[in-house]
């Protein structure tokens, strides 16, 4: 029983360290969480309006000749995918998520016949990749909570170079859509060749190009692009944030949880454990009391007999 009540006494130490921990954790992700929550929200508006831009020249020229390559669509003979993940664990189901939709897609580009490369962000999806499926093109790991440009640069162009080059036919980005705190939603979207806009779509009437739509295009077309996906980052941090501080959140109410049923047993043992002795304390008082009785009594009859002989 010493060993047992020693051994939950261990268990719960254990639990209240880790749950300190959870705790401690979950209060460093509200804090990232809340910074990235303001920085997306506040870049996309911008990166809405430079979507809407590009669908608008590339609806103008569709009709013309072809201007620039990125958005001149062609038949679809290798797929190349942006798969945007975390460099961490310990976010719930985030890095699942997003890696199951890109499992998704890609079976689905395999099924249309083409083939599949994948440009990782992010080392889960980069390690899954490796484990079960390895066509990755490029890695990219250890961005900071507040990425620019400068930093995704070297991203926007190996996926602008291998669509440039004919090495992949369309670019596709999975990523982690922020909805709010609670709520986020692997997606996949077309980044290259940009899409037009559909006919039925009414455009703003004041766009007004100068020199021409042609020198826009060729001029703004890599840095919306790398909007998107500078975008589609800030997006998955938010998500990940999120996702981390519910997370650690929820484990440490578990760890809360558990520390109180283990009390519980503990108390239980120890109460068993002093009903126990208390038993033996009586039974060792009784068996004592039976004794001096027997005693007792022998030594009456040892008198009666002695006085009988005389």
């Amino acid at each position: 029983m010493a060993n047992l009540t020693r051994e939950i006494r261990r268990r719960i130490r254990s639990v209240r360290n880790i749950a300190q921990v959870t705790k401690a954790m979950e209060a460093v992700s509200a804090a990232k969480m809340r910074k990235a929550q303001q920085q997306v929200l506040a870049t996309r508006p911008y990166a809405r309006q430079a979507r809407e831009v590009l669908s608008y020249i590339a609806r103008l020229t569709s009709t013309e000749n072809e201007l620039n390559p990125l958005i001149h669509p062609r038949p679809v003979k290798r797929c190349g995918i942006l798969l945007i993940t975390a460099d961490r664990g310990l976010a719930g189901g985030f890095n699942a998520n997003v890696i199951r939709r890109n499992a998704q897609l890609m079976r689905e580009k395999r099924a249309a016949g083409a083939d599949v490369s994948v440009v990782t962000v992010g080392k889960k999806g980069r390690e899954w990749l490796l484990r079960y499926d390895p066509v990755v093109r490029a890695e990219f790991t250890g961005l900071p909570d507040n990425p620019t440009t400068f930093h995704i640069a070297p991203i926007v162009r190996v996926l602008m170079d291998d669509f440039l080059s004919g090495y992949v036919d369309e670019v596709m980005m999975v990523y982690t859509d922020f909805i709010n705190t609670i709520k986020q939603v692997p997606v996949a979207r077309k980044l290259l060749p940009v899409e037009p806009a559909e006919p039925s779509v009414t455009m703003a009437p004041e766009y007004i190009f100068e020199p021409s739509p042609e020198a826009v295009l060729n001029r703004v077309l890599y840095g919306f692009t790398e909007v998107q996906v500078l975008q589609a980052i800030y997006e998955s941090l938010a998500s990940e944030h999120s996702a981390r501080m519910v997370a650690m959140r929820n484990a440490t109410d578990a760890a809360d949880e558990l520390i109180e049923d283990l009390t519980l047993t503990y108390n239980k043992a120890r109460q068993s454990a002093i009903t126990s002795e208390l038993m033996d304390i009586v039974g060792g008082a009784s068996a004592l009391e039976s004794a001096e009785a027997l005693t007792h009594s022998s030594r009456s009859e040892w008198l009666t007999a002695e006085l009988e002989q005389i």
